[in-house]
C-alpha cells in the first residue's frame, strides 16, 4: 500500500491510478526495470537544498544533474544534493530514497524536468521500495503543479557541447607536453 497520505490525496482528488508490487528498487532505473516501461517514464525524486531550503527535483529515471545549469535556470548561487538525515523526518511513512514526488504534501516546492510532462503516464515510488503508483502525467501536474525546468538535466548518451569537448582536447595536449617535457 503507498504512503496513506498520498493515497488519500488521490483518492480525494478523484484521479485514476494503478498500485504495483515488485522486487525491492532502489533506484528509479531499477524500478523501470521491475515494472518493464521505459525510463523516461520513470520518476526519480531527488531532494535538493536550495538556498538552504529544501526543494523536491523529479526528472526521467534516465536522466542525471547538470548542477551548473540548474544553478544558473534556478538564479542560485548555491543548489546541492540534499543530506538524507536532514530530510528524511520530512518523510515520516517512506523509506529513505522511496519518496514520491508529491513535494507539495511535504512542504517542497517541486520543479520538475519538461520532458517528464511529455510523458503520456509515469510511475514513481509510493513511500517503499516495493510499491510503486502509476497514473497520467496531466493528473500528476495538476495536482502538484510543479515549477517546470528545460535545462539544468542532461540525458545520458547526448553529445557534449563543442566548447567542452574543445576545452578537454586542449586539456590532453596540455598534460601531453608536460610529460613529454619531464622526460627528456
Amino acid at each position: 500500500m503507498p504512503v496513506q497520505q498520498l493515497k488519500e490525496y488521490l483518492d480525494q482528488a478523484g484521479v485514476e491510478y494503478m498500485c504495483l508490487s515488485h522486487p525491492p528498487a532502489f533506484t528509479a532505473q531499477e524500478l523501470a526495470h521491475h515494472v518493464k516501461i521505459a525510463g523516461d517514464r520513470v520518476v526519480k525524486t531527488v531532494i535538493i537544498e536550495l538556498d538552504g531550503k529544501m526543494a523536491m527535483l523529479v526528472m526521467p529515471a534516465t536522466w542525471r544533474i547538470r548542477w551548473d545549469r540548474l544553478s544558473q535556470i534556478l538564479d542560485t548561487d548555491f543548489v546541492d544534493l540534499a543530506d538524507e538525515q536532514e530530510f528524511q523526518d520530512r518523510f515520516p511513512d517512506c523509506e529513505v530514497g522511496a519518496m514520491p514526488p508529491f513535494g507539495n504534501l511535504f512542504g517542497m516546492t517541486v520543479y520538475c524536468a519538461e520532458s517528464l510532462t511529455e510523458q503520456p503516464e509515469l510511475a514513481f515510488a509510493a513511500g517503499s521500495h516495493t510499491e510503486s503508483v502509476h497514473m497520467k502525467t496531466s493528473d500528476f501536474l495538476n495536482l502538484v503543479q510543479p515549477m517546470v525546468l528545460n535545462q539544468g538535466f542532461v540525458k545520458p548518451g547526448a553529445r557534449k557541447p563543442a566548447w567542452l569537448v574543445k576545452r578537454r582536447r586542449h586539456r590532453e595536449l596540455d598534460e601531453e607536453r608536460v610529460s613529454g617535457a619531464a622526460g627528456y
